[in-house]
């Protein structure tokens, strides 16, 4: 059964930093494209980041791009989004997803994890 697991989410102030972790498990994904996708209330899921687990490439999206940095761990099965000089608009639930192929949109992947909750106060 595959699994894709996030944490590391909470309450920050402006400025400030959290790193999210999803650990994977459930099947091989070495040739996946690991993405974090989030959404907040009332709005559409947005793409954040992504990275291939072969080739470690990695691609963002503009709003995130200098401040987020996606990166992987191949012996953990780990796939992390270190964010740094977090804004209010950062609020959102995170969610850490899976494609068999390079991809930017939500119905591309399919996996999911269950989210977790980032908050920015201003």
């Amino acid at each position: 059964q595959v699994q894709l697991v996030e944490s590391g989410g909470g309450l920050v102030q402006a400025g400030g930093s959290l790193k999210l972790s999803c650990a994977a498990s459930g099947r091989t994904f070495s040739r996946y494209t690991m993405g974090w996708f989030r959404q907040a209330p009332g709005k559409e899921r947005e793409f954040v980041a992504h990275i291939t687990w072969s080739s470690g490439n990695t691609y963002y999206a503009n709003s995130v791009k200098g401040r987020f940095t996606i990166s992987k761990d191949n012996a953990q099965n780990t796939v992390y989004l270190q964010m740094n000089s977090l804004k209010p608009e950062d609020t959102a639930v995170y969610y850490c997803a899976a494609a068999p192929l390079l991809a930017l949109t939500p119905p591309q992947y399919d996996y999911w994890g269950q989210g977790t909750q980032v908050t920015v106060s201003s």
